[in-house]
């Protein structure tokens, strides 16, 4: 869809990104989002949520969802994110979250959302049965980023659709009630290379939490010798890694373990291949395998750390939380003036 030229937006650099608490945290997780957290905490403000309410829109144990949320705030902290520099909180509390979704349901379009793959994905061949909430998933997420007035948000490959969607429920909402520049227009923080981690027994589906077989990836509480195991059954083929990008495209498991090697030393696939090309996987897994276990250890150690003590994590959750309703609470209150709510 187009709109007419977009006002600039004026108000600050802001930064929104979540994580759901549904599943143990994994090596695509670390690289994928919490590497780039740490990263952008130092750039501009930031707001790391824990996305509860969307975790909801499939079945999730209510008894396990605290302690998942829990997880995920240890998991936050122990990669580097600092509380005192990013509020770090769950979604569900800060009410506007909810409350900005519902005045965005009426803005978005049924024929938007028709058009959103993860929900034909996520639904499969059942989408009567799917919950409501999980249609509508992407005006929350809308509703997530805009509630902050985020300028910014690290996105995946699938995620930028969902972006897309914000993009355009801002720039309608602006036009629609003649509020020029009130939301900005979200820009996607694209992941870098190697930030796309693959199954370890499949190299042509993303290493998930859901995935039953827990060799397919490697969780953030796995200890050295559950890595180095993971690592050294990692499907591949036998051929010896090749010396080029060229023969690397078609060897996906391949591809995905020197993508995993450039990602945790800063290099490019190229630069690995420089060094590996020719040699075998019995000498390369090993390498791998070592140096998952020296940049994942640490972060293991202190995630088990932070578990141990919930009541601390509590305490860091309670204030992030404060301090995300101080920024959102205005911005909502502003948008039912604008949108014509009494008082007026």
């Amino acid at each position: 869809m187009s709109h007419p030229a977009p006002a600039p937006y004026a108000g600050p650099q802001r930064v929104l990104s979540g994580v759901q608490p549904s599943g143990d945290l994994h090596l695509g997780n670390y690289l994928g989002a919490l590497v780039k957290f740490v990263a952008l905490q130092d750039q501009m403000e930031c707001l790391f949520c824990v996305v509860d309410l969307h975790a909801i829109t499939t079945w999730q144990e209510p008894a396990k969802l605290a302690a998942q949320t829990r997880e995920i705030a240890a998991a936050y902290l122990a990669a580097g994110v600092d509380p005192n520099k990013a509020a770090i909180f769950a979604q569900s509390a800060v009410p506007a979250h909810a409350e900005l979704a519902w005045i965005f349901q009426c803005v978005a379009r049924l024929g938007w959302l028709d058009r959103m793959t993860q929900f034909k994905e996520k639904s499969g061949k059942h989408k009567e049965r799917a919950s409501v909430g999980l249609y509508t998933y992407p005006v929350l997420q809308a509703a997530d980023i805009l509630v902050y007035k985020a300028t910014h948000v690290p996105v995946g490959e699938d995620q930028k659709q969902h972006l897309e969607l914000t993009r355009d429920i801002a720039g309608k909402f602006n036009h629609d009630f003649g509020a020029p520049g009130f939301f900005p227009l979200t820009e996607p923080v694209i992941e870098g290379p190697g930030a796309r981690v693959m199954s370890l027994r499949d190299g042509l589906a993303k290493m998930s939490k859901s995935d039953p077989s827990d060799l397919s990836r490697i969780n953030l509480i796995d200890d050295a010798d559950a890595i180095a195991a993971k690592v050294r059954k990692a499907k591949t083929d036998p051929a010896p890694l090749p010396e080029s990008l060229d023969d690397l495209r078609d060897r996906p498991e391949a591809d995905n373990l020197v993508g995993i090697f450039a990602a945790l030393t800063g290099r490019t696939k190229a630069q690995v291949l420089s060094e590996w090309g020719g040699k075998g996987f019995g000498a390369f897994k090993p390498a791998l395998a070592d140096l998952v276990v020296s940049r994942l250890g640490p972060v293991s150690a202190a995630m088990r750390g932070f578990l141990a003590d919930p009541a601390q994590i509590d305490r860091v959750l309670a204030d992030g939380a404060e301090r995300a309703r101080a920024i959102a609470d205005p911005i909502v209150a502003e948008t039912k003036k604008i949108v014509g709510f009494w008082p007026g």
